[in-house]
């Protein structure tokens, strides 16, 4: 073969290659890194190996959903972007063009955190996607806008629970972002001291951005029968614990008609996901 042709031949394989084309060799899978893995957010995992292309398909349960991989894959390293809809272990199959198997692993997602900045201090919360997510989905799109940041803690019972996530500065209603929510009151998950649950009127499907933390176990909160449908938790304080007792512990009064306000304003500067 002329120098010419070798050198011809040498380009056509690496432009199939980076078009996603077949080198007519068989790919191998050596390894995966996670870039990042988030709950709700667009997952970034590396595949590692030889002989990669992007016309490589991907199978996974609805935990990876809308696979896809980047621009900027190699024949080296193939870049997976998928929607993580789902905690705990995610199956992964990785499939040549003609369907057959390259590689199989599991990745595991975290369940999400969040973390309030408080006035007095951090709570970091996690939340139960798997049990209650229609109320994870509806904390977090509010999160994910920013919605929280400067709102109060305006509602303060000690020895029952502490509510936040509806008022500005002066008792000022900020206008949900979304309409109402279903109840997931019936989950089989409790209102025990230290869990995050979604407020709500007299109505059950009614709640929208406010939350409260339980500072006691108030059963009498959870799901007894339709009549008295209780209230959807849907998450756990794991970290802060004593910053929910202190503000539980704020002196309160009336304000402006309002019961249980505390005296000096229980203020959440910014409420971040952080897994």
């Amino acid at each position: 073969m002329s120098i010419l042709k070798l050198i011809s031949a040498t380009c056509l394989a690496s432009l199939l290659a980076a078009c996603g084309g077949s080198t007519g060799f068989p790919p191998t899978i050596t390894g995966v890194k996670v870039g990042s893995l988030m709950y709700g957010h667009t997952a970034t995992i590396y595949l590692g190996g030889k002989d990669l292309r992007s016309t490589m398909t991907v199978e996974s349960n609805k935990g990876c959903s809308n696979p896809s991989f980047a621009s900027n894959s190699t024949t080296d390293t193939l870049v997976l972007n998928c929607s993580v809809l789902a905690v705990g272990d995610v199956p992964l199959t990785i499939k040549a063009e003609d369907g057959t198997v390259v590689y199989t692993t599991t990745v595991n997602v975290p369940k999400p955190q969040v973390t309030l900045f408080t006035s007095k201090g951090t709570i970091a919360l996690e939340l139960d996607p798997g049990t209650a997510p229609i109320s994870t989905n509806n904390f977090l799109s509010y999160v994910s806008k920013g919605f929280y940041g400067s709102t109060l803690f305006h509602r303060v019972i000690p020895g029952f629970m502490v509510q936040g996530g509806g008022y500005t500065t002066g008792l000022v209603k900020k206008a949900p972002l979304y309409n109402p929510i279903e109840l997931e009151s019936n989950k089989g998950l409790s209102n025990v001291r230290g869990t995050l649950a979604m407020a709500r009127t007299n109505v059950a499907n009614s709640a929208t951005s406010e939350f409260f933390i339980n500072v006691v176990d108030n059963l009498f909160l959870n799901y007894k029968d339709p009549t008295n449908p209780g209230y959807a938790v849907f998450g756990t304080v794991v970290q802060g614990m004593d910053v929910v007792d202190a503000i539980a512990a704020e002196p309160t009064a009336v304000v402006n008609g309002f019961a249980d306000v505390p005296l000096t304003e229980v203020t959440i500067s910014m409420a971040l996901q952080s897994k």
